[in-house]
């Protein structure tokens, strides 16, 4: 079950988000859409970055019972994000909720061998939604 704190007003695709995450596991996760400034001071807080970024993953030990983690989204960049790549907010909430997700799961793009690539790209294609975070920019 995804427990969710929208601060925004942005709207999101529950559906899609809960039949991806229940894929993957029956673990719980925290879902925080909040605004930039928020975000930035998380960053900050977190790991020591004086900027706002659009999404942020906090996983928790795996223990029985125990959520599987938190997502933190900035509505404010998946807005602007959206409308620079003409597609709908709910989507683009969608892309960052996924790759969230996959750093919950343990997939570290930064170090993988494309491993974390590769399932953005079947989730994406499941749900027919635009390019992610991590096929975008290559």
């Amino acid at each position: 079950m995804i427990n969710i704190d929208n601060q925004t007003k942005v709207d999101l695709d529950l559906e899609v988000l809960n039949q991806i995450s229940h894929e993957y596991t029956d673990k719980d996760i925290e879902l925080l859409i909040i605004n930039s400034e928020d975000m930035r001071e998380i960053n900050l807080e977190q790991r020591q970055i004086d900027k706002t970024t659009d999404v942020l993953s906090f996983p928790l030990e795996d223990f029985p019972h125990f959520p599987l983690g938190s997502i933190v989204i900035n509505s404010d960049l998946a807005k602007m994000k959206a409308e620079e790549l003409e597609h709908k907010t709910t989507d683009e909430i969608t892309l960052l909720f996924i790759h969230g997700f996959l750093h919950l799961l343990g997939y570290d793009h930064e170090c993988d061998n494309g491993e974390m690539r590769k399932e953005e790209k079947k989730i994406i294609k499941k749900y027919n939604l635009p390019k992610s975070l991590i096929v975008r920019t290559i």
